[in-house]
């Protein structure tokens, strides 16, 4: 296999491949994709460089074939010329002077013929040189486009991750703080001020009512007291004045 049928059954192989098909089965995309970037970048470093000497070789078969051409209108131009120029002593009666430019012009048709070969043989070979360098050139251009799109997909699923990423923690977040609703303990601290204000109520009317009590146990002492007053003055014979505030009668008017 010749370096160019590789190069281009390499750069095939790479733009016929499926990156989404790839990324499915990977196992860590992201990685495989740095990878696969790595691996195109160095595929096409190598690539360019191949297409470059390749391209130089064909320009170098271009100069050669150039010149051989050039070479074919430059020889016939001596062949005409010594062939005149044998005609010409010819015609003057100089034999051998013509004899000799005769034979300068079968050597310059000689390297005419020659140059022309060189021509015939190298014009094939330049055509498919020239047919191999556009199929490089345009799988180049279409591994640089896969390249861009790897990138663009790497890149794209990078940012994915992140984001991904950012809502977990953030969900994450968010389910710590329902487990741990601050609320909740607000709640509780609330009811337990609750209790303390029923409970200091609750002791308000307890003392209330106690006070209460020992009023109206203290009126009871007082009405104790009178009865057994009275009592002895029942004993000493003499009737108590009762407790009453004395009211005015007003007498009749005789009708004398």
């Amino acid at each position: 296999m010749t370096q160019k049928q590789s190069i281009l059954g390499r750069i095939a192989q790479l733009t016929k491949a499926n990156v989404n098909a790839l990324i499915d089965r990977a196992e860590d995309p992201q990685k495989m994709l740095d990878q696969l970037v790595r691996d195109y970048t160095n595929n096409i470093a190598e690539a360019e460089q191949a297409i470059a000497q390749t391209i130089g070789n064909l320009r170098l078969a271009e100069q050669d074939y150039n010149e051989d051409v050039a070479a074919v209108r430059e020889w016939g131009g001596k062949a005409v010329a010594a062939s005149r120029k044998a005609d010409e002593y010819r015609a003057a009666g100089d034999t051998a002077n013509a004899d000799k430019f005769d034979q300068l012009a079968r050597v310059a048709l000689r390297k005419q013929l020659d140059a022309e070969a060189e021509v015939k043989q190298a014009q094939p070979m330049i055509e498919q040189q020239r047919v191999t360098v556009e199929k490089l050139k345009n799988g180049l251009a279409a591994m640089k486009d896969k390249l861009g799109d790897l990138k663009s997909r790497r890149d794209q699923l990078v940012a994915r991750q992140k984001s991904a990423q950012a809502q977990r923690t953030v969900q994450t977040a968010i389910s710590s703080i329902n487990v741990l609703d601050p609320t909740s303990e607000l709640a509780r601290f609330e009811d337990a001020v609750r209790r303390e204000e029923a409970m200091a109520i609750g002791q308000a009317e307890v003392a209330a009512s106690s006070l209460d009590a020992q009023f109206a146990e203290l009126a009871a002492s007082d009405a104790d007291i009178e009865l057994e007053a009275r009592l002895a003055a029942l004993k000493q014979g003499s009737t108590p004045a009762p407790q009453i505030s004395p009211t005015s009668v007003t007498e009749p008017e005789s009708s004398y």
